[in-house]
């Protein structure tokens, strides 16, 4: 059975991996518009909800209409739902992204934009699990945690081992492993280095080995055989 611990010698592996992802990303980063210094806090977490299951570029293309539409949480909370279908068409599940993101916006809106940074205190909101409530704690109050979805997994999983069960929210060793590489004072910046490495070298189906900056210390690779750089 494989062990659900977060190992020490895993731990120092994750802490090597950062520091050459964020290296990476320093050069190779994407100019995403919710990456920008201007973009709020309510741009940066509404752009959660809508990348989940979504690709960035499709949210990148919506982005600029979407904000002049919908410049806070009250005007979210104000607009009729259909309004807000209408415009999340092209990312795909828009009848669900917009009852999500109306039931967060109602709450915020209530509380002029301050979100709890009590998990459980964020799972009571309509339309917040895991995933956002990361992203609330994270760009609202500053606390390190993971984005973790399916590609920040397989990155993690690829480089060290993989997780026990299927979803990845309830791993304990996956989630262990993602809370320990985003453990350091730049933990946004981690974020988006892993979830560019993912896009752009770890990809799912062809990943791009030979350039990838983690490939001496990856165990996918070793056990594909594949050269390191």
């Amino acid at each position: 059975m494989i062990p659900r611990v977060l190992t020490r010698g895993e731990k120092l592996r994750i802490s090597r991996a950062r520091a050459a992802l964020l290296a990476w990303f320093a050069d190779h980063g994407r100019p995403l518009p919710w990456r920008h210094p201007n973009a709020s806090e309510y741009e940066k977490i509404c752009v959660e909800v809508l990348l989940q299951r979504t690709q960035a570029r499709t949210v990148a293309s919506l982005y600029p209409a979407f904000f002049a539409r919908f410049p806070n949480w009250q005007a979210i909370a104000e607009a009729p739902v259909t309004d807000l279908e209408e415009m999340l068409k092209p990312v795909g599940l828009w009848r669900r992204r917009a009852v999500s993101i109306q039931g967060l916006a109602r709450y915020a809106a209530q509380r002029d934009g301050q979100l709890p940074s009590d998990p459980v205190e964020l799972a009571k909101i309509p339309g917040v699990g895991q995933y956002v409530s990361n992203a609330i704690q994270l760009f609202q109050h500053g606390r390190p945690r993971p984005l973790v979805d399916v590609n920040m997994a397989r990155v993690l999983e690829r480089y060290l081992r993989p997780r026990v069960l299927a979803d990845i929210r309830h791993d304990p060793w996956l989630q262990a492993a993602a809370a320990w590489l985003v453990r350091f004072e730049r933990p946004v910046a981690v974020n988006w280095a892993v979830l560019d490495h993912a896009a752009l070298t770890c990809i799912a189906r062809t990943p791009r080995c030979e350039s990838c900056v983690l490939n001496r210390g990856c165990n996918w690779r070793r056990a594909a055989r594949l050269p390191s750089s």
